[in-house]
C-alpha cells in the first residue's frame, strides 16, 4: 500500500526528465521526496549463435565518459509495446533483427529517485536488418562489439562494464545460459571513475 501524497509540485519539466517534489504522509510525519519522472525503456541482449553478446560504446555526458552497455532506448513512442520498442531499438542501433525474444529480467534502476521501468530482453537468431538505413542523430557516433558472454560476464567483474542495465542483463543472461563464477574485486579496489 503507498502512502498518501498530501501534495504535489513540479520542480523541473523538461526534454527527457521531470522532477516533482511530493509531501508524502509518512508514519513519522509528512516528508517531501523529490522524484524523477522517467519514460520507461527496454534494452536488448542479442546473443548469436557463437554465444557473444552484442554491446555498443555510447559516450554519456553525465558520467563524462563512454560506456559499454546493451542496444537500449526509451518506450516513448505512443501505444508502442515493450517488445516493438526492442525491436525498434535494436534495428536502429545495429541495423539487426532477432527471430527469437524472451524477457531476461526486469527492472527499477534507481527506484528511490525515479520512476523509470526497464525490461531487458534476451534476442537470439540474430541477422543483419536489410531495411535499415544509415544511422542517424546520435546512433550515429555509436560503436559496437561482438564479445563472448563469458568474457563480457568478466568486464562486468572486473569494473569495465557498469552501466546499471548492462550490467543486470548480462548477469541475468549469464544465469540464463548456466555460466558461474566471477572474480571478486578486492574491497579497496578503485572507485569508477566519476
Amino acid at each position: 500500500m503507498a502512502y498518501q501524497v498530501a501534495q504535489s509540485r513540479c520542480e523541473y519539466d523538461g526534454t527527457v526528465i521531470r522532477v516533482r517534489v511530493d509531501t508524502v504522509e509518512l508514519p513519522g510525519g509528512p516528508a517531501d521526496r523529490e522524484v524523477v519522472e522517467h519514460a520507461d525503456s527496454v534494452a536488448v541482449v542479442a546473443v548469436d549463435d557463437g554465444n557473444r553478446v552484442l554491446m555498443i560504446r555510447q559516450y554519456r555526458h553525465p558520467a563524462r565518459q563512454f560506456l559499454w552497455e546493451l542496444p537500449a532506448g526509451l518506450r516513448d513512442q505512443p501505444g508502442e509495446q515493450p517488445l516493438e520498442t526492442a525491436r525498434r531499438e535494436l534495428a536502429e542501433e545495429t541495423g539487426l533483427t532477432a527471430e527469437r525474444w524472451s524477457t531476461l529480467v526486469d527492472l527499477r534502476p534507481s527506484p528511490g529517485v525515479s520512476t523509470e521501468i526497464v525490461r531487458v530482453y534476451l534476442a537470439g537468431q540474430i541477422k543483419a536488418d536489410d531495411r535499415a538505413g544509415a544511422p542517424e542523430g546520435e546512433e550515429r557516433d555509436l560503436q559496437s562489439r561482438w564479445i563472448l558472454l563469458s568474457d563480457a560476464l568478466a568486464e562486468v567483474f572486473a569494473g569495465v562494464i557498469t552501466n546499471g542495465l548492462a550490467v543486470a542483463g548480462l548477469l541475468a543472461a549469464g544465469a540464463r545460459f548456466g555460466l558461474i563464477g566471477g572474480q571478486s574485486r578486492p574491497a579497496e579496489a578503485p572507485w569508477p571513475d566519476s
